[in-house]
C-alpha cells in the first residue's frame, strides 16, 4: 500500500488534467489486481466506479484524487518518524490507497454486502462534477465513507458551506477631499462587523461552539485619487445543521443594506448517533485503536453533503495526519494500516 501511495502523490492533480491522470492511474492498478472498475466522465473530470460483494445492501467508499495547489517539491514524497510527507497525503490520497487495496483484499473473499468504490477527481472544487453527479445518477448505496482523514474518528456531523457576494455601496468623491464622500470599502467592513454580531453567529450544537464567517475576499476602488462608491465582499459561512441559510441571508441583508448574491450553498451533513450502520462501525473502530471511538463534528464540508441531501447516513471516516492544505502535510503510514483492516472487519459484519 505504501508503493500504491506514493505514485499517487508523485502525480501533480492539482489541475483537471491531473485529476484525471490520478483516476487514469487508480483504474489501471485496480485491473492489475483483478478488479473491473469502470471510467465515467462529466464535464471534463473523470471518476471511477468499481464494486465487489453483493447483498441487499450496498456501501459506498467514496475519494478523492484532486488536491489543492503545494510547492513542487510537495509532490516527491518523503519519509520521516513513520510519517509520510506530501501534498496530498492527507487529504486524501491515504484514504483512496486504502480503500482500493481493501478492495483488492475482499475481492478475494467477497463479503455479504456489496460494496462500490468510488474515485472521484473535483471535491476540492465542490464535488458537483463527480460525486454530485453520481448521486443524481443513481450511484448512492445506504451507507457512504469518505475517506477524509479524520484521525480515525467518526465525524457524523459536517458544517453547510454558504458562499456570498455581498454589495455594499458608498458615495464617490475626490480623493483629496474624502469627507465629502463615503467610502464603499469602509462600510463593508463596518457591515462585516456587525455581520460578526448577528443572531445566527451566536448559535452552537453538539458538535460546534458556533458557525464560523469569513471575510475571504473584498474587492473595491478604482483609482488613488476617488473614494470609491462600491465594494464587493465575499464571505465564506460555515453554518451548522439545523440553522436555515434563508435566515442567515436575511439578517445579513438586513445589516447590510446592499445586493446579496449567493455563489454557493453546500448543506450540513447529521448522520445520527444511533444510526445502525453507526453503531456496527463504532465497536470495530474500538477493537483496532483499543480505546474509545470518538464522534465529531466537521468544520469543513465534504461530498458526503451529496448522499445526505438524498437522505443517506454519510460519514466522514479516514486515516491520521496533519497540515493538510498546508506546507507540512503528512499522513501516519500505521494509521492507513489500521484504517484498512477497519474497514476490511466492517464489511465483514455483514
Amino acid at each position: 500500500m505504501k508503493e500504491l501511495l506514493k505514485e499517487l502523490i508523485l502525480i501533480d492533480s492539482t489541475t483537471i488534467d491531473g485529476a484525471n491522470q490520478a483516476v487514469e492511474f487508480c483504474k489501471q492498478w485496480l485491473l492489475e489486481h483483478d478488479l473491473e472498475p469502470e471510467i465515467i466522465e462529466n464535464n471534463g473530470y473523470k471518476m471511477l466506479i468499481c464494486e465487489v460483494g453483493e447483498g441487499d445492501k450496498t456501501i459506498v467508499f467514496n475519494g478523492h484524487v484532486d488536491v489543492v495547489t503545494g510547492k513542487k517539491e510537495q509532490f516527491v514524497p518523503k519519509e520521516q518518524g513513520g510519517r509520510i510527507y506530501a501534498r496530498g497525503a492527507a487529504d486524501m490520497k491515504a484514504g483512496v490507497a486504502a480503500m482500493m487495496t481493501a478492495m483488492a483484499d475482499l475481492a478475494s473473499q467477497p463479503p455479504g454486502v456489496k460494496i462500490q468504490l468510488q474515485i472521484v477527481s473535483d471535491e476540492e472544487i465542490g464535488g458537483f462534477n463527480c460525486s454530485g453527479f453520481l448521486v443524481d445518477n443513481g450511484y448512492r448505496g445506504d451507507f457512504v465513507i469518505c475517506s477524509e482523514p479524520t484521525q480515525l474518528g467518526i465525524a457524523l456531523q459536517a458544517k453547510g458551506a454558504l458562499r456570498l457576494e455581498v454589495d455594499v455601496h458608498g458615495t464617490s468623491a475626490h480623493g483629496s477631499r474624502p469627507w465629502e464622500g463615503e467610502n464603499a470599502i469602509l462600510n463593508a467592513y463596518k457591515a462585516y462587523e456587525k455581520i460578526l454580531e448577528l443572531p445566527f453567529t451566536k448559535e452552537s450544537s453538539e458538535f460546534y461552539p458556533g458557525p464560523s464567517v469569513n471575510l475571504a475576499i473584498i474587492s473595491g476602488g478604482e483609482v488613488f485619487n476617488k473614494v470609491p462608491d462600491r465594494c464587493v465582499m465575499s464571505l465564506d459561512i460555515r453554518y451548522l445543521p439545523g440553522q436555515n441559510p434563508d435566515e442567515i441571508i436575511k439578517q445579513i441583508k438586513g445589516v447590510t443594506k446592499g445586493d446579496v448574491r449567493v455563489k454557493m450553498n453546500g448543506i450540513p451533513v447529521a448522520t445520527k448517533k444511533d444510526n445502525p450502520f453507526i453503531t456496527s462501525l463504532r465497536p470495530i473502530v474500538e477493537k483496532h485503536i483499543g480505546g474509545e471511538a470518538t464522534l465529531f463534528g466537521q468544520h469543513g464540508s465534504a461530498d458526503t453533503q451529496f448522499f445526505f441531501a438524498e437522505g443517506i447516513p454519510a460519514v466522514e471516516f479516514g486515516p491520521s495526519g496533519a497540515n493538510w492544505h498546508g506546507d507540512e502535510e503528512y499522513i501516519e503510514y500505521q494509521s492507513i494500516e489500521t484504517y484498512k483492516r477497519i474497514l476490511i472487519d466492517y464489511v465483514h459484519k455483514f
